[in-house]
């Protein structure tokens, strides 16, 4: 038995040594002073060490044999964290960057590898030309050279295009194009009348529907190498945390759905995406409507089986955080409360309920007397409603939950404080408010409607709540704003 489980470890070794192969990559840094550098790739937003090499008089050369996957790198510093530049490892093994300290596209000479230097002579290109483009911006404000500045902005414009056309053809297989234009933003026609919905629908037809010099989707082609691109992450995080951030939870979900099914069976892909965004929008406390997108994440695919990468233990702990989060999304009905107030009485007659007011809007409001941010808030709520009081509008009433265990203290914090709305706390209540409304912390605001559906479970700063009324009413009324 043993004898065969060695047998089977060295074919494994001899395979592995099999796909393997010699290769020697020098970088000759002039004025470099790093005592060590290492080759990184990108892995969403982390750099993750691939290789290092110690310096031999500004020189440094990574060499050995190994199985290089083709796609993007980067050369880190000593510190393992900063990017001195950017580099492609193509079908050449055997290759020299010469450059200044800081691998400046212009500085440097590329001997071995035509993907490099093709590289190098667009980035330096494309320097130049934002170094011409700052130098006429600054001519433009100037009345005397306004009108050339404005002429040579023209010509730079179309020398630009032209270079960039010429430069990404396809017909010239380069894997540092091919993953810039598989990255590449959708033009908008100007026939286009929602040309921000048109952008959105259209972001990743680049990725999807790009093909390879064989006709091929160079999406499937070239898979791993843009995983571990820089241009991939910075595609995703703009579309999710630039495009997205401020679209509300139905539009995200769907953009999600839709970017899904456009990846379809592949795994790797799929966990690429949600491995990034899923603790993002589940740790969100400021975005609206962010935990409504993390449970539908879990929801319809963690839950239903379409992540085999999520371990059990993952999956245990979603469906519980699932089953919390779900009753205080927006939209969800809020549960009624029934609670004693500062008179603290033990019979249930005499609770009072969060629901039963005549006003539109109730303000449920989980606060501690302890919690400087619930002093400064609860003060500046009660100057709101004081004044709302004295004007006679009841717009709102506050349904104010005190979150301490020390009756005593919370009902002196009220007392002295002089607060007027409905105060209640205590342990004489219905139900577990914490997991009704998945109060963890204090304060936490949420407002519920006419139909005490839940219409806001973020704090809100007092002054702007009028505000987000106004708003509401807009919005149910279909008014535009």
């Amino acid at each position: 038995m043993m004898k065969k489980a060695l047998t089977a470890i060295l074919l494994t070794i001899a395979a592995a040594c099999a796909t393997a192969q010699t290769y020697s990559f020098t970088f000759k840094l002039e004025g470099r002073t790093d005592t060590m550098l290492y080759i990184v790739r990108h892995h969403r937003d982390r750099l993750v060490k691939v290789d290092s090499c110690r310096a031999q008089r500004s020189t440094y050369r990574f060499e050995g044999r190994r199985q290089w996957e083709r796609g993007v790198y980067s050369l880190v510093g000593q510190d393992g964290k900063k990017r001195i530049g950017d580099f492609v490892v193509d079908a050449s093994r055997r290759f020299t960057i010469a450059g200044d300290a800081k691998m400046t596209a212009a500085s440097v000479k590329v001997k071995g590898c035509p993907s490099n230097e093709a590289m190098f002579k667009y980035l330096a290109v494309e320097d130049a030309a934002r170094s011409e483009a700052d130098e006429i911006a600054a001519r433009k404000k100037d009345p005397a050279t306004r009108e050339q500045a404005e002429r040579d902005d023209e010509a730079l414009t179309e020398r630009m295009l032209a270079f960039e056309t010429e430069a990404r053809h396809p017909a010239k297989p380069n894997i540092f194009f091919t993953l810039v234009n598989l990255c590449d933003s959708p033009e908008v026609p100007d026939t286009v009348a929602e040309k921000g919905v048109y952008y959105r629908r259209h972001y990743w037809d680049a990725l999807f529907e790009t093909k390879d010099a064989s006709g091929a989707r160079a999406f499937d082609t070239y898979r791993t190498a843009l995983l571990y691109s820089p241009q991939l992450f910075s595609k995703m995080n703009y579309f999710f945390y630039g495009m997205l951030y401020y679209a509300d939870s139905d539009t995200i979900c769907a953009e999600i759905d839709r970017l899904a099914a456009r990846i379809g069976d592949d795994t790797a892909m799929l966990r690429y995406v949600f491995d990034h965004i899923e603790p993002r929008y589940f740790r969100s406390t400021k975005n609206v409507g962010w935990d409504a997108v993390w449970c539908h994440l879990a929801s319809e695919y963690y839950l239903k089986g379409r992540c085999p990468w999520a371990t059990e233990g993952t999956i245990h702990n979603m469906r519980y955080n699932y089953n919390r989060l779900r009753q205080s999304l927006i939209g969800a009905p809020g549960q009624e409360l029934w609670m004693a107030d500062t008179n603290q009485s033990s019979n249930p007659a005499d609770w009072i309920s969060s629901h039963r007011f005549p006003t539109r809007y109730v303000i449920l409001w989980f606060w501690d007397p302890d919690c400087h941010h619930c002093q400064e808030q609860s003060a500046e709520l009660k100057v709101l409603y004081d004044s709302l009081q004295a004007a006679g509008n009841h717009r709102f009433e506050v349904y104010a939950i005190g979150y301490e265990s020390d009756v005593e203290k919370w009902k002196r914090y009220v007392r002295e404080h002089d607060f007027r709305w409905v105060n209640v706390g205590g342990t004489n209540v219905n139900i577990d408010y914490q997991e009704a409304y998945n109060v963890h912390g204090a304060p936490t605001m949420i407002i519920l409607n006419e139909r005490r559906d839940i219409i806001m479970n973020k704090v809100l700063p007092a002054k702007s709540i009028m505000q987000f009324l106004d708003n509401y009413e807009k919005r149910s009324k279909g008014v535009k704003e």
